[in-house]
């Protein structure tokens, strides 16, 4: 699927439209470059969770988890330099858990998602306007 997103608005309700509909065990890879939206898709996904607390990026933690209808356990994998970081943390038990993850930067640690997840492609076109943006859900 492909969404035009023509403001920080429109990219917001994306993510409430996704996060109603998010089921338990899911989990959703979030690529883009810096700036291209991800929080704010993030925040939106969070709310459609039913989520009321202010959703931010977890650079330096790694995950945050929130609760709504579902736990959300949201990571920014940005700064993880090596992917036993990953096990420190436990992952697994973010991803076989009872919630749903967002991740963030996921393409840095492909090698350790499950075969059904689902990607978020957020890509900026500066020739359509500055706060355009085209988001591939796939």
């Amino acid at each position: 699927m492909r969404i035009e997103s023509f403001s920080r608005e429109d990219t917001f309700r994306l993510g409430v439209s996704l996060g109603e509909k998010a089921k338990k065990g899911e989990i959703y890879c979030l690529s883009g470059d810096l700036g291209v939206g991800k929080t704010v898709f993030t925040q939106g996904f969070a709310k459609g969770l039913g989520i009321e607390e202010a959703v931010s990026s977890p650079t330096f933690t790694i995950v945050q988890q929130y609760q709504g209808r579902l736990p959300l356990y949201h990571f920014d994998v940005y700064r993880i330099s090596d992917i036993d970081e990953m096990e420190e943390i436990g992952y697994e038990e973010y991803f076989y858990g009872e919630g749903v993850c967002l991740i963030e930067w996921a393409e840095l640690i492909e090698e350790l998602l499950p075969d059904d997840r689902i990607w978020i492609r957020i890509k900026k076109n500066l020739d359509k306007g500055f706060d355009y943006r085209e988001i591939i859900v796939e």
